[in-house]
């Protein structure tokens, strides 16, 4: 006979668009809900905009957490292969695990273009297909793109 697990919570559904999760990325002023910075009102919304944080987020940038972020910039400067791609993937894993525990990861695409022009430019592509642990049914995804290429500001 089957036992029932009630240690777990149920996971709640958003169903109160007036109840604010988490800050909208990017961050901005909002001036239509009261409130000083511009909100999520779901929690699927919240989680895309931490691993978007976690993505984007170099080690060591943040004061107090210097685990935080990968360093996925660096590696655009870099000859990229293979190998390269599949410890990106395993790095991203690791974070995972460690930083958002509550997401259970689906599927990782890391994809590379190599410009093979003079200016050199790399680009890689980061598809994660997610969802909330508690509730397989909100199947999501975030894709990042990350590139060398130098915009005309800094120049």
């Amino acid at each position: 006979m089957a036992i029932k697990d009630t240690s777990r919570k149920p996971f709640t559904q958003d169903n109160d668009t007036n109840v604010k999760v988490g800050i909208d990325l990017p961050i901005r002023r909002d001036d239509t809900s009261g409130g000083f910075f511009a909100s999520t009102s779901t929690t699927i919304e919240a989680v895309k905009n931490n691993i978007r944080n976690l993505l984007q987020t170099n080690e060591g940038e943040r004061f107090f957490q210097p685990n935080l972020g990968l360093n996925l910039r660096t590696l655009l400067f870099e000859h990229i292969t293979n190998e390269n791609l599949i410890g990106i993937q395993n790095a991203i894993m690791d974070k995972f695990e460690f930083w958002l525990p509550f997401v259970e990861v689906r599927n990782i695409e890391v994809l590379s273009r190599d410009d093979d022009s003079n200016i050199g430019i790399n680009e890689i592509r980061v598809k994660i297909l997610f969802n909330i642990k508690q509730d397989p049914n909100t199947l999501d995804s975030v894709t990042l793109d990350f590139n060398s290429e130098i915009s005309e500001g800094d120049r």
